[in-house]
This record gives C-alpha cells, structure tokens and sequence, in this order.
C-alpha cells in the first residue's frame, strides 16, 4: 500500500477507536513525517485526501482538526443493545464517499455502456481487473472464466440447479453451514447430504468415503472465517481436500466469502491446490464494501463455463455498481479500505477472546478462539436450555444467534452453541457483552434441555 494511504488509514483507524476526537488538532505535518519516515509531501497529500473525505478540516496557520459528527450520523451508538446477532459491516466504517467518488468516475468513464443490457457475463473491464485482484489471493484465472453474480447467493442458486460433468446429483454441505443456502436447498428439494466440521476441523476419512461412494455433485465449503464457526481449514486440510476431489471427481464449491477479512497473509485457498479444475471459487465484495453492492465473482473450470452462462441467461447485475467497483479497485481505495477494516475486526475479536479468557474461568463456554473474521463459536453445554438462554440474554440487551439453524432439518447430531458476530458490536461493548453470556450460562447451568 502507498505509505499516503498507511498515513490516512492510521487517523482514520484513531478516529473511529477515539483516540482522536472530534475538534482535536491532529500532530502536525513534520512531525507525522518524521514518525512515518517519509517526506512531508507524503503527509500533505494525506492530510488534502482526508479534507476531501470531509473527515478533517484546516485552519491557516493552526493545524488540522478533526471533523464533528453531526446529529444525523448513520450510526451514533446510543443503542444500549449489544449486537452479537448481525452480520452487517459496520456503517461507521462504510467507504461513503470513497464510493460515491468511484460512482461519479463510472459515470463519466462508462456513460455510452451503462445504458445498455450488458454482458451477462459482467462488465469486461471489471472481469479483467478481477482476474488481477484475485491473484493476490493465490486464484490464478483470466477473465473468460470469471463470472461476475448478483452476490455470492446467486451462484450458489445457480451451481445447486445445474447438472454437472461428473454426472451425480447430491450436494455435500458441512454440518454446520451457512443457514440461507441450507434453507434454499431443502425449499428446492434438492439431494443434500451433510457431514460433521467442528472447530477442530473435518474428517477427511470420512470425507474420501463420502466422496468414494455418496454420488455427490460437489461438496460445497467455507475454508476460512467459516460462518458459523468462524474457523479455517488447516493448509494440510486445505490440500488434501483438493486432492480428493481430483481423485474421485467430485467438485468442491469453496465460498471464500471473508477472504479480505483477515490479519494474516499467505492463505492458500482449496482453489491453489487443485490442478484439475475441481474447484469453484466464489467471491463476495458485499461484506467489505456494503451489503447493498450485491456484486460477487465466481470463477469457474472450463467444464461448467457453458452451463453455468446458460442457467445465468441474463444480466442482473448493476452495470453502474460493476464499474464503480472497478475504478474502486483499480484506485487503491479497495486495498487502503481492506486495510482499515480487517484492522477494527481483529481488535474487537482481540477484546472479545481476552473478556472469555476473563470471565470463562469455570470453563462453562468453549471459544473457537479464532483471531480475526466477524464470527466465533460459543460451544454450550448439552444440558442447556439454548431458547431459554438466547430469550434471557435479549431481556440483558444482548442479541447472539443460536446454533440451530445452521443444521440441516434432519440432522441429530448437533453441538448447542451460540454464533457471535463482532461486525455491530462495539468495542466498549463486547467485554460486557461477554460477561452477560458467561453469566446466564452460569445461572442455567443444569437445567435440562428440552430441545
């Protein structure tokens, strides 16, 4: 990242945690460039970048100053409610005016285009500036097998109707998995079978016989920041799950949706390992950006290319939304937004781990204990009440999720837990957050469940 954008993602990132309030004068120019070794220039160019985001402001022969917030600021958090339920971005750290200047770019760079049906496909440029991108996470493709999709959702629709190469019909989900799609299949009856992923991972013997002998079309997965577990497949898993499918030509479905969510560099997709084009990679941007963007990128085998464009039929995508998106990327401001995100996420998980390891002292919860995504798994005793338990800590303006749905119907085998999302909720707000779960599990403790 330019060292400009290290500079203007730091004060934003102070702002946003406090440390620089509203109507406090900011260090001064020199001094910000002799902390970040770099030229004042560098800094100035910082400093004009945030006066044009409206984020700070400047008075001759004073300094710089933070912004005041005015009255209508989309989030104030007031709300006494602590949200561990939403997985929402935090609106505090939506990119509004960065978007809103990658809008009016689109506009002007792609005026003749955005007022025609477009390529089903997905606007070339921004197919092309993907396949780019989506190397830096080791997906090595080009653009002709880039589909860009209406959200991750939609190409998970489309994957789940069409026939496949191999020949066989049933979809492989993990137990548990992302509740919508688990509710899509069975609404559309069709052939889902489900196997065990615990915080600890999958049993890859039992995964070989499944895929040796279960007719499955495709086994679809969340290697990292799984939701609702909030876990990653080890890089060994990682591999041997590629080799498998390769072995027995079953596909793998792998939603890295959280890809840019996390601290830590270097992770090898399912997609990396395989060499025989098993693997659908699939790709959202709404969970960084904003939720209403509703853009995902699927990249596909050759194999699936044709069936997957003839179930697609049509384009139903935004065309301003893609080339915003494109000059977003192309800009840096994709890098520079991931940057300050990912950096906020894994401090609220690092406050949200250090309040358990605080209060859990009896050992009545059990943490996945990742250390960043949004989601991390609060296993619960078998004995607990869990409706009983979600209806109490709401009456404590605590909202969590329950594990239950996150089973297909006809699952027996299934771990009470609650999943905690940090995306809404508020860093003064977690510790105590926390201290109200521990609490009301204390205080259930024994009660027989009768769910």
């Amino acid at each position: 990242m330019k060292k400009y954008l290290v500079i203007l993602s730091e004060i934003e990132q102070k702002i946003l945690e406090g440390q620089y309030r509203p109507g406090q004068k900011l260090p001064s120019i020199r001094s910000t460039s002799e902390l970040h070794g770099c030229s004042m220039s560098t800094v100035i160019r910082a400093y004009a970048e945030l006066e044009k985001r409206h984020t700070i402001y400047s008075i001759s022969q004073s300094g710089h100053y933070v912004v005041e917030k005015s009255g209508d600021w989309p989030n104030d958090n007031t709300s006494k409610m602590i949200d561990f339920a939403s997985v929402l971005p935090d609106v505090n750290v939506f990119p509004y005016l960065d978007f809103q200047h990658c809008l009016n770019k689109a506009i002007d760079k792609y005026k003749h285009q955005l007022f025609t049906y477009g390529d089903s496909r997905g606007l070339e440029k921004l197919r092309h500036t993907l396949a780019s991108h989506l190397a830096g996470d080791q997906v090595f493709t080009n653009a002709e097998r880039i589909m860009v999709t209406s959200g991750v959702q939609q190409a998970l629709e489309i994957l789940a109707k069409m026939p496949f190469p191999n020949g066989k019909s049933v979809i492989l989900v993990e137990q548990p998995s992302y509740d919508i799609y688990l509710r899509f299949l069975e609404a559309e009856g069709i052939p889902v079978s489900g196997i065990a992923r615990s915080a600890g991972g999958i049993d890859l013997g039992e995964l070989e016989e499944r895929f040796k002998s279960g007719n499955i079309k495709f086994f679809y997965t969340m290697s990292r920041y799984h939701n609702p577990l909030g876990t990653s497949y080890s890089a060994e898993d990682r591999e041997a799950i590629a080799g498998l499918a390769s072995k027995y030509n079953v596909y793998i479905v792998e939603d890295d949706y959280m890809a840019d969510l996390g601290e830590k560099q270097g992770f090898d997709p399912i997609y990396a390992y395989n060499r025989t084009s098993h693997v659908v990679y699939l790709k959202s941007f709404s969970k960084i950006i904003f939720p209403g963007l509703r853009l995902g990128a699927a990249v596909l085998p050759e194999s699936l290319l044709e069936s997957f464009h003839s179930y697609k039929r049509y384009s139903d995508t935004s065309l301003l939304s893609q080339a915003a998106l494109e000059v977003y990327i192309n800009n840096d401001m994709y890098e520079r937004h991931k940057h300050k995100i990912c950096s906020q996420y894994a401090a609220r998980i690092r406050t949200l781990n250090e309040a358990v390891e605080r209060y859990n002292d009896a050992g009545l919860i059990e943490s996945s204990g990742v250390s960043s995504g949004i989601f991390v798994q609060f296993k619960l005793p078998q004995t607990l009440n869990l409706e009983q338990l979600v209806k109490r800590l709401v009456a404590r303006n605590v909202r969590v999720v329950s594990g239950k749905g996150f089973y297909l119907s006809g699952c027996l085998e299934r771990e009470k837990f609650l999943r905690i999302s940090i995306s809404q909720a508020q860093p003064e707000q977690i510790e105590e957050g926390v201290r109200a779960i521990i609490e009301e599990v204390r205080g259930m403790k024994g009660y027989n469940s009768i769910h």
